[in-house]
């Protein structure tokens, strides 16, 4: 069977894999969503600068050097050359909440396949990844987090997070602050959650602004209401607090997760554990750099 051509719910758990094949299903993800897409993915919105010229009837208007058109009697417009490489950081909430699944794969199982993938585009891109853990486990990577072109970097990164921890809590939002606080040139951030830390939400609205930012929700269907049963007791897999709730119970409104934060541009893609990977992601990227396009 090929895992990389049906539902989420067939692909394996990826700590069960040898190495060799966790690698080999990696591949055959990353070469389905890359199908149809290009550079735009990956080389972020911006490109590098290389001389003003004088305007000429027909360019576009956000074209123009606003600052120096000021200076000179006539309108001047930008030049660019190439496309900027930004540096890719894929950061993977490995906490608790993302292990606990009602389904055979897991949100975290979800969250490293799709991690990996993209990952790999983006080094076949020849755009620099790093791939962090937003569990408590990242205080014992050896990983120092500065994005690569290696390929075996992108594995290393990788082969730390296969394995889930029901245990774990999650830091997600203060990983995102400590990553704000060191990145000094605009970057594309992919976040892998289940956005279950209330402090993480003001921090992607923060960074949002500031870099290219891309929240891939993972939802497990007894999050969004869809599990077959009547009522049961549970507990807060990070906290422990015990409930009681319903099958029918929805634990968030994603319509309004996705405004709050399409509201600061950043991108949101919900993928459900029961659900498929491989389409939906594959036609968000293209959207995405269809928008992308436009901006330039």
């Amino acid at each position: 069977m090929n895992h990389a051509t049906h539902p989420a719910e067939t692909l394996p758990r990826p700590d069960i894999l040898s190495r060799a094949n966790f690698e080999l299903v990696v591949r055959r993800i990353a070469d389905d969503i890359a199908f149809g897409t290009d550079d735009s993915l990956f080389v972020g919105s911006g490109l590098e600068y290389a001389q003003s010229r004088p305007y000429e009837p027909g360019d576009p208007v956000r074209q123009i050097d606003w600052k120096l058109s000021a200076r000179m009697p006539v309108a001047y417009v930008k030049q660019h050359e190439t496309l900027k490489r930004v540096a890719m950081y894929l950061i993977v909430d490995t906490s608790a909440s993302m292990s606990v699944s009602s389904t055979s794969l897991s949100k975290h199982g979800l969250a490293v396949w799709a991690a990996a993938a993209i990952g790999l585009v983006g080094l076949r891109r020849l755009s620099p990844v790093s791939v962090l853990s937003a569990g408590t486990r990242h205080q014992h990577s050896r990983s120092d987090g500065n994005p690569s072109l290696s390929p075996d970097d992108l594995w290393r990164d990788l082969e730390p997070l296969r394995a889930h921890d029901v245990d774990e809590e999650t830091e997600l939002g203060e990983r995102l602050t400590a990553l704000s606080a060191r990145l000094t040139r605009r970057s594309l951030l992919f976040v892998f959650s289940d956005l279950h830390d209330p402090e993480a939400l003001g921090v992607l609205r923060r960074l949002g602004h500031q870099h290219d930012v891309v929240v891939l929700h993972l939802q497990d269907p007894a999050e969004t209401g869809a599990l077959r049963a009547g009522y049961f007791r549970g507990s807060e897999a990070e906290s422990g607090q015990a409930f009681l709730a319903g099958g029918q119970q929805r634990w968030r409104e994603t319509c309004t997760l996705a405004r709050d934060l399409a509201g600061a541009d950043v991108s949101y893609l919900k993928l459900v554990t029961n659900g498929p990977l491989l389409s939906p992601l594959r036609q968000f990227l293209l959207t995405r750099a269809v928008r992308m396009r436009g901006q330039r």
